[in-house]
């Protein structure tokens, strides 16, 4: 036991990255997680048996004294005239019970206690499970699921059934009040009394439950429904604190409505977002949220059976480059405006498995660029960890590096290095351009999907021009695993739709040949429903490829 608490005092010590790592944005590391519970349970199985040996003890001594308390008893002084027996009481009274109490005091916690203190530093915080709750909500909207369905665990390609109980989602509840976020309040504290209602077992309480939710639908403009829930939850606890006077509160404004109706004037009470007993989920900042999430659920695809006849698969050898002239590459058009291009065995296993040693280590919340100051900072939008991986690290980097030069024909002397990012819990990249914006184009059409850009970009500074290597001019992902539900690549501006394939790799050009940016190249990454999701990603830039990819002779060309 002490060896092992050692040895996790040392694992600690050197890995106090851990602390605050926001566990929940990288399902890889989330792993870590299972093996130090897994020792949490072993550490307390081995305080268990202690306790049980010892108790065993215990309770050996207590029968042996009481069969032997009810012998002397019986008859003291005809016991004690027997000498043996009277320097046996003796030695009992003075020794044996003496040992029976240091047997007692003994603290068979000390193991246990200070195993749990090393692995409390390591685990999720608050922000953590705050995040976690948010990741179940962002697919609950995403993949339009409903509280029952996330509760009961029927999710596709699920491989192990978990379930949620009435405190797991009254929890839910919770956290999204804390966030202000009423819609999902209603939704989980109602799946809640749900569950409670139909009899299971729950240490929070029917009142606990019916407080937040009648506050939140109020809070949604359903002040009908919030006068009967808080009649319900006086029914239940006359005597609760708020209840009385927000059943007031709520009785009075319902009066001013019906008033304001009878006088024929213009009720300044919200109107319930309700329809059938549903709210409406209310509007973000995302201009493009409804198309993004239905290419998500593989609605709204675009492949006309006409665009389908323009793409084909043949085999890709570069150009007749020498590297790939004996062993070309199998290559699919995903897309035909823009040319978007999957390449198959792009990696194997070994390699795959190998860049993701390299990079677990050296994973990080995956920033973004703020584009008002062009610093970089963490976002709600994109929930994943990355780290960037340099030729020097391993030969397979370098190689991987290489063949990524062979089959696009561009040089990887000015791209950046290689990015690898392992997406968490509901881990997404909402709809971004990979290319900088620069001073904006007046002249660009501003409504439907392209307003977004206006209002988020319009003044972006030149991100890479510190670099010195020009734009962002192509795009090469890496798919390193299979993905058992959710999690494409999709492009709401002309309505794509790519499914991660472990092993294989998609291609595209994020600037036309002039330089100018293909605003149509605007993709995300949809949240990960089940499954670990790895990719790995190579910009490169315009420095370097003006002969290797040359100029047209139009701007969009």
């Amino acid at each position: 036991m002490k060896s092992r608490i050692l040895s996790l005092l040392l694992t600690c010590i050197s890995c106090t990255w851990h602390t605050q790592a926001e566990f929940f944005t990288s399902i890889g590391q989330m792993t870590d997680l299972i093996y130090a519970e897994k020792d949490l349970v072993q550490s307390l199985k081995e305080y268990i048996q202690a306790e049980e040996s010892k108790l065993s003890k215990i309770k050996s001594w207590a029968e042996k004294m009481d069969a032997l308390t009810m012998k002397s008893a019986s008859d003291p002084e005809g016991y004690l005239a027997h000498p043996v027996n009277a320097y046996k009481l003796v030695k009992r009274l003075n020794t044996d019970w003496l040992e029976l109490e240091n047997l007692v005091l003994q603290d068979s916690t000390s193991g246990f206690i200070a195993n749990l203190t090393i692995q409390r530093q390591l685990f999720p915080t608050e922000e953590d499970e705050t995040g976690a709750a948010k990741a179940l909500m962002r697919l609950q909207d995403t993949y339009r699921l409903d509280p029952e369905t996330m509760s009961q665990g029927r999710l596709p390609g699920t491989k192990y059934r978990s379930t949620l109980t009435v405190d797991d989602c009254f929890g839910m509840g919770k956290i999204a009040y804390n966030e202000g976020d009423y819609y999902h309040t209603v939704l989980w504290m109602q799946q809640a009394l749900k569950q409670h209602d139909e009899g299971e077992d729950a240490a929070v309480t029917k009142v606990e439950i019916l407080d937040y939710l009648s506050f939140a639908v109020f809070q949604l403009g359903d002040l009908h429904r919030a006068v009967e829930l808080t009649r319900r939850l006086i029914s239940l606890d006359s005597a609760h604190e708020r209840a009385g006077s927000n059943l007031r509160y709520f009785e009075k404004l319902l009066e001013k409505e019906r008033v304001a109706k009878l006088l024929n004037t213009t009720s300044t009470i919200t109107e319930s977002a309700t329809q059938g007993g549903l709210y409406e989920r209310p509007a973000d900042y995302l201009p493009e949220r409804d198309t993004y999430e239905a290419l998500c659920r593989g609605e709204g695809v675009k492949m006309t059976p006409r665009r389908q006849k323009r793409l084909f698969c043949r085999y890709h050898d570069g150009n007749r480059n020498p590297h790939l002239v004996i062993a070309p590459f199998k290559e699919e058009d995903e897309w035909d405006s823009p040319y978007i291009v999957r390449y198959y065995d792009v990696m194997s296993h070994e390699e795959i498995e190998k860049i993701k040693e390299l990079a677990k280590p050296k994973l990080a919340r995956a920033t973004v660029r703020d584009p008002k100051t062009g610093v970089l900072t963490v976002a709600n939008y994109r929930v994943s960890k990355s780290s960037w991986l340099e030729e020097h690290d391993d030969p397979v980097v370098a190689r991987v590096n290489h063949r990524m030069q062979h089959i696009t024909g561009l040089t990887v002397k000015t791209a950046e290095l290689l990015q690898v990012a392992n997406y968490g819990m509901g881990g997404q990249y909402e709809p971004h351009f990979d290319f900088s914006r620069r001073p904006f184009d007046s002249t660009l059409k501003t409504e439907g999907n392209r307003l977004a850009t206006f209002l988020n970009y319009k003044d972006e500074p030149d991100a890479f021009k510190r670099l010195g290597t020009g734009n962002r001019v192509a795009t090469f992902l890496n798919y390193m695993s299979d993905v058992e539900a959710g999690g494409a690549t999709v492009f709401p501006d002309f309505g794509a739709a790519i499914w991660p394939q472990k092993g294989t790799a998609v291609f595209w050009y994020n600037l036309f040949r002039s330089g100018e940016g293909d605003y149509r190249t605007r993709h995300a990454a949809c949240p990960v429903l089940v499954g670990c999701k790895w990719v790995s990603n190579k910009w490169f830039h315009e420095r370097g490829n003006e002969f290797l990819r040359p100029c047209g002779s139009t701007e969009v060309d």
